[in-house]
């Protein structure tokens, strides 16, 4: 169980074996018991790798799973069961996407969410991805709720056509609409997708609707090498110190 980062109490780590159960059992809790998901399970976690976050009591604060894609080689993605993609499928450069993304509701405080990101930065740089991209989710399959929020999107952060992606999943709600108070439809958003959005990250046109999870969907992209420079000089300080 190779550790990758720790800060204070908490340490990331490659999930392997046990670690790897503990992860998946942290899933479970955050997508099926807590958010309702018929199940949470796919047939994509032996082609990912998987990173554990823990307490110093090893207790599982949050987890995700990575997967590098050569270029033109993300048709392969968990994300393409839901989208198109055709556009990112084009990109020069390496992509890597990031799914099943859960933090315990006892570690929403910040901390464990900045540990990861620094962990993100740290295998993009080991990598050498030049882009990011996974599904960012908002609870439950009424849209309406996340009216204001996909509505701000598609105003301020909807990808160029050339990046773009399709549709394919059966039920889509387009991001349209007016966003009303956009600290209303700010604070809407999920933490992550902040997170990718404070990159410069984009989304699509569409949300897809997931009722297997028990949620909503965007894709969010994010072009690495277009991050502004004083996100990115934050970012790698986080991950590699000053």
């Amino acid at each position: 169980m190779s550790v990758i980062l720790s800060r204070g109490r908490m340490v990331a780590r490659e999930a392997e074996g046990a670690a790897l159960a503990r992860a998946l059992a942290l899933r479970e809790r955050c997508f099926v018991t807590l958010g309702g998901a018929v199940s949470e399970a796919d047939g994509f976690d032996a082609a990912c790798r998987h990173v554990l976050i823990e307490d110093g009591e090893g207790r599982a604060l949050c987890a995700f799973r990575w997967r590098l894609f050569d270029p033109g080689a993300v048709a392969q993605a968990a994300s393409a069961e839901a989208y198109d993609l055709s556009a990112l499928g084009r990109w020069p450069g390496r992509s890597m996407e990031i799914g099943r993304f859960c933090i315990a509701p006892e570690a929403r405080d910040g901390e464990a969410l900045r540990l990861a990101i620094a962990v993100l930065t740290r295998l993009v740089v080991e990598t050498h991805a030049t882009m990011l991209f996974g599904c960012a989710s908002f609870p439950g399959t009424d849209p309406d709720p996340h009216a204001p929020a996909f509505a701000w999107l598609a105003a301020h952060h909807r990808a160029a056509p050339e990046l773009r992606p399709g549709r394919r999943a059966a039920e889509t709600r387009d991001l349209a609409g007016s966003p009303g108070d956009p600290r209303v439809a700010r604070a809407a958003l999920p933490p992550l997708l902040r997170s990718y959005l404070g990159m410069g990250g984009v989304v699509g046109d569409h949300a897809v609707i997931d009722r297997r999870m028990n949620t909503m969907h965007v894709l969010c992209m994010v072009d690495l090498d277009a991050i502004p420079p004083v996100r990115a000089r934050a970012l790698r300080a986080l991950a590699f110190g000053p």
